[in-house]
């Protein structure tokens, strides 16, 4: 079997499985390729970007790869694609560096290099996260971190800003005062105060952004 239709062949196996075939599945579809005709197929197939190469546990799962997803530059070598695999999964909440260690069983020296290659290549960024302050979490670099990770509007550069919360805080107090004066002018009885004195989050909302100095 020539070169080209080995590599047809493996691809057509692995887009078959849609988690990832294994290099079992590959042998017990191919039975007749040797190991050696079996890699240089493999590894032309990631260098062409058309599979990706993941972990799962202790075994190698080649995936056919998306091709409306943004692929690795071809120069990169496995672990560069184990890695970005891996942070992938990660989504935009990301994934902290213990569990990518976990994941590829690389040491922690090694692990930072490729880590640092990557983000040099614009390929993955590190995002501090809110719910440990010393702590990062990385995700591919085109994404906008989820909620949970940035704090939303309450932080900025996930520091917690207590000055912009007890601002608003005030603000809030005055508007339901001043709802409440209002209702007190009126002389409308027990009932009506109260239910003059009442307002919606919309009214709030509203009041506090015709203030113009809110985000």
């Amino acid at each position: 079997m020539a070169a080209n239709d080995i590599s047809d062949a493996i691809l057509v196996i692995i887009q078959r499985v849609a988690s990832g075939a294994s290099n079992d599945d590959l042998v017990k579809g191919l039975p007749e390729v040797t190991a050696q005709a079996r890699m240089e197929s493999l590894n032309k197939l990631l260098q062409q970007g058309t599979i990706e190469l993941l972990k799962k546990g202790d075994k190698l799962i080649y995936r056919a790869k998306d091709p409306k997803k943004n692929a690795l530059p071809k120069d990169a070598d496995n672990e560069e694609r184990i890695i970005y695999s891996i942070i992938e999964e990660g989504g935009n909440k990301g994934i902290w560096i213990r569990d990518i260690r976990m994941q590829s069983n690389l040491n922690m020296t090694h692990l930072n290099k490729i880590l640092k290659n990557l983000e040099t290549k614009k390929l993955i960024k590190a995002v501090k996260s809110v719910n440990a302050s010393k702590k990062k979490v990385y995700m591919l670099y085109n994404l906008e971190p989820d909620r949970s990770v940035t704090g939303g509007a309450w932080y900025q550069d996930q520091d917690f800003e207590a000055e912009f919360v007890d601002v608003l805080n005030q603000q809030c107090l005055r508007f339901l005062q001043m709802t409440h004066e209002n209702a007190e002018k009126k002389r409308e009885g027990p009932l009506a105060l109260k239910r003059l004195s009442c307002c919606s989050v919309k009214e709030v909302h509203k009041f506090i952004s015709d203030l113009g100095s809110f985000r």
